[in-house]
């Protein structure tokens, strides 16, 4: 997803999860209610990631400098990594121990006649959960038309993923919240309702260690897609100067950069002039085939261990 795309994406969800956060702490007030006040915290911390979010794609656009010769694209991976700690460590563990807390110490006032709160706040929440998430997936699904599921386990772009997969535990955690409430309420059993504290809980915790899995292999760098190793193979393949070529090397350096190296070993009869011409054009034509691959390094080697060339 493009950068404009991500951070309409992100202050969508700002801007949802601030008024949210709002109607679902006065509700926990009013109803004294575990799952609203967890389901409180949670937009509070989604609000703070998003801002972390914006801070970083901000961060990643600085260019580079002798510290850090290939810019500071990386710097949007270390923040979604960063809010995937706060959703676990904040919004899981928060949830989880007001859940326990409520059954051990149940509160003396059930808040039952302020009722009426809960399901006002939990359905307006869902309203603006599932607008912001629908903004995100609409912004995803233009720059991935096919294969959903596919696209966005092997998305880049950590920003929008660390969005669309918080939109989406957030409307989940809402149901959540929402039954668990009702079935409080109409069984007169709190329990039922810091139960539903506790499962929204362990939903966040589960979140958390999806997004940490995916933006830690992005930090220590991971490689471009097999679709795009295949359109550096097709390019070199149309050489007949190049005998062998291989070791193919990609590391994504931020969601629209990626660095490449190439072992090539060209014919012994060519001149130093003519490899330097043709070195010159294999680049050209890769980063017009695809503009993310900004740093494109070609070493001449008379023996390529990994080849592609007969």
């Amino acid at each position: 997803m493009s950068v404009q795309g991500s951070k309409l994406t992100i202050f969508a969800a700002i801007a949802a999860n601030i008024l949210i956060a709002v109607m679902k702490f006065i509700a926990a007030f009013f109803t004294y209610s575990s799952a609203m006040l967890s389901e409180g915290i949670h937009s509070l911390i989604d609000t703070t990631n998003g801002l972390l979010l914006l801070f970083g794609i901000h961060k990643s656009k600085v260019g580079p400098d002798k510290l850090h010769p290939f810019g500071h694209g990386k710097e949007i991976y270390f923040w979604s990594f960063i809010v995937s700690i706060l959703i676990f460590a904040l919004g899981g563990g928060v949830a989880i121990y007001e859940g326990i807390h409520r059954i051990m110490h149940p509160a003396i006032e059930t808040g039952s006649s302020n009722i009426l709160w809960n399901y006002v706040v939990l359905v307006g929440a869902i309203l603006f959960e599932g607008t912001s998430l629908y903004i995100g997936l609409k912004q995803f699904r233009k720059e991935h038309p096919i294969g959903f599921k596919s696209a966005l386990t092997e998305s880049k772009d950590a920003a929008s993923l660390a969005i669309i997969v918080e939109d989406t535990a957030a409307v989940t955690g809402l149901f959540i919240a929402l039954i668990g409430v009702s079935i409080a309420h109409f069984l007169d059993a709190p329990i039922y309702d810091a139960l539903a504290s506790i499962f929204i809980g362990i939903l966040l915790v589960y979140v958390a260690y999806f997004m940490a899995k995916e933006t830690k292999n992005l930090l220590i760098g991971e490689s471009a897609s097999e679709e795009n190793i295949e359109l550096i193979n097709n390019i070199l393949m149309q050489y007949k100067q190049i005998d062998f070529f291989g070791n193919i090397r990609t590391m994504h350096l931020a969601p629209d950069q990626v660095m490449v190296g190439i072992e090539i070993n060209f014919a012994d009869d060519l001149r130093v002039s003519e490899i330097e011409k043709i070195v010159s054009e294999i680049k050209d034509r890769i980063k017009k085939a695809n503009p993310y691959f900004v740093h494109i390094y070609l070493e001449s080697n008379s023996i390529v261990k990994s080849t592609y060339k007969q």
